[in-house]
């Protein structure tokens, strides 16, 4: 009986995702899975094609880029530098109903913009601002939420990690990429900070405004407290800014940010030799789980890839009729699928290397469809019931807000993460003009 291509890259795909629902290691069920369908396929030698895209990794220079940016989201936590910003948002927006929700998701912004991960953000939101709008009576779903969405903005705004292994699979220059993250990340910020100042006008009891004691704050105190935002934004300027104006490249960005955060750290006396050990350890596990997850992935997706899968699916997906913009639509929904059991890196690496292709056959700018995809990443993140924000969230919150709060909190976020992908897609300059502007078109 003769098996054809097409049903076997069905088989291997639906084969993946049955193991990943046994709650084995993403890494594992992957690289096992590809592993067993070359040796079934081809034999001894079916071993180079995974092995060849493995390797193209491993020799991948800007990946470099992955430890170093793990290193500055854990030193900007550990350090105390994050409490020093959110003291000053804090005494500034205070004194506006959901003014400290607002100045919680402005320190997300800062946060995205220094560390490229959404999990820092969950991290420092969790400890420092949830237990601060707690105190001061805020409602707990909403400040649930708007730390959760805030902190999947660090996928989207610069230096986005996910960005630059998007650019690594689709070929893409990351330069571009993290240019058109820009804008569409700071306008999913400024929509965020509109929904809570808008839901506390119409219902203040959800974000109270600080009482006039709390507000009696001297304003040359206030004026110094502007000093903590000095930090972040040096070291932002130092990473993004050299690149941008082609002083650095990627990896050597990267390393000036790790450096630059460091000597901030020392100068403000919070670097210690346990704070230090901490860091460490923290950026070398999850440098190894990143590692371990795309070396599986890649060897996954050759594989697949050499079953002929694109072509498969681009017939498929034409057979029913879908179109272009079809096409487009089924693809977003496929990623909200998979965000329900997977991380962004390891959707990335599944799906992109089928679906970049057929997005470029189909006349899309894959740059533009690299800011669609990170969106709706951070969809998935959130959108119950198994969203990688979510179960974050359930193990750092305090006892008093259940899984039903958290589940309740991301509503409205992600309508409104919905309307800024619509956004994105009616109107694709959002994305793209500031890399046209900037590199030419």
């Amino acid at each position: 009986m003769t098996i054809s291509y097409g049903f076997m890259a069905v088989l291997m795909f639906s084969s993946m995702v049955v193991m990943l629902l046994t709650g084995r290691h993403i890494f594992a069920v992957i690289g096992g899975v590809s592993s067993i369908f070359a040796l079934f396929l081809w034999g001894k030698g079916g071993v180079g094609m995974p092995f060849q895209a493995s390797f193209s990794l491993l020799v991948w220079y800007p990946l470099l880029t992955l430890p170093l940016f793990i290193y500055i989201g854990y030193m900007f936590s550990k350090s105390g530098i994050a409490d020093d910003l959110y003291e000053m948002t804090h005494v500034w927006m205070g004194p506006v109903r959901g003014g400290l929700a607002i100045g919680t998701i402005f320190l997300m912004a800062i946060i995205s913009a220094i560390n490229g991960l959404s999990v820092a953000g969950m991290a420092i939101g969790s400890t420092i601002a949830l237990p601060e709008m707690l105190n001061r009576k805020y409602d707990k779903v909403m400040i649930t939420g708007v730390i959760q969405a805030g902190s999947s903005l660090g996928i989207m705004i610069p230096p986005s990690v996910v960005l630059v292994l998007y650019g690594m699979i689709a070929r893409q220059p990351v330069g571009r990429l993290w240019m058109a993250g820009f804008l569409p990340g700071f306008m999913l910020a400024a929509l965020f900070v509109l929904y809570i100042f808008i839901r506390c006008k119409i219902q203040p009891e959800l974000g109270p405004a600080l009482s006039k004691e709390e507000r009696n704050i001297p304003f040359k105190k206030k004026i110094s407290l502007l000093s903590a935002g000095i930090a972040p934004i040096l070291i932002i300027f130092m990473m993004s800014g050299l690149f941008f104006m082609g002083i650095t490249s990627l990896v050597e960005s990267a390393a000036v940010g790790a450096s630059t955060i460091t000597v901030v750290a020392l100068i403000k006396r919070r670097l210690t030799w346990k704070i230090m050990n901490e860091v460490l350890i923290k950026t070398l596990s999850v440098s190894c789980m990143f590692m371990w997850v795309i070396l599986a992935a890649l060897a996954f997706g050759a594989i697949f890839d050499g079953l002929g899968a694109v072509h498969a699916i681009e017939e498929l997906f034409l057979k029913y009729g879908f179109g272009r913009w079809g096409i487009l639509i089924m693809m977003q929904l496929s990623y909200i699928l998979m965000g329900m059991f997977l991380d962004d890196t390891a959707m990335l690496i599944i799906v992109a290397p089928l679906y970049v292709p057929l997005i470029i056959d189909l006349g899309f700018n894959p740059i533009w469809y690299g800011i669609l995809y990170t969106i709706t990443c951070q969809i998935a993140y959130l959108t119950p019931p198994f969203g990688y924000n979510l179960f974050l969230m359930r193990a750092m919150a305090p006892k008093e807000i259940s899984l039903g709060d958290i589940y309740r909190s991301v509503i409205p976020f992600v309508f409104i993460m919905i309307l800024g992908l619509a956004l994105v897609i009616i109107f694709p300059q959002i994305a793209l003009w500031l890399p046209n502007l900037y590199y030419g078109s």
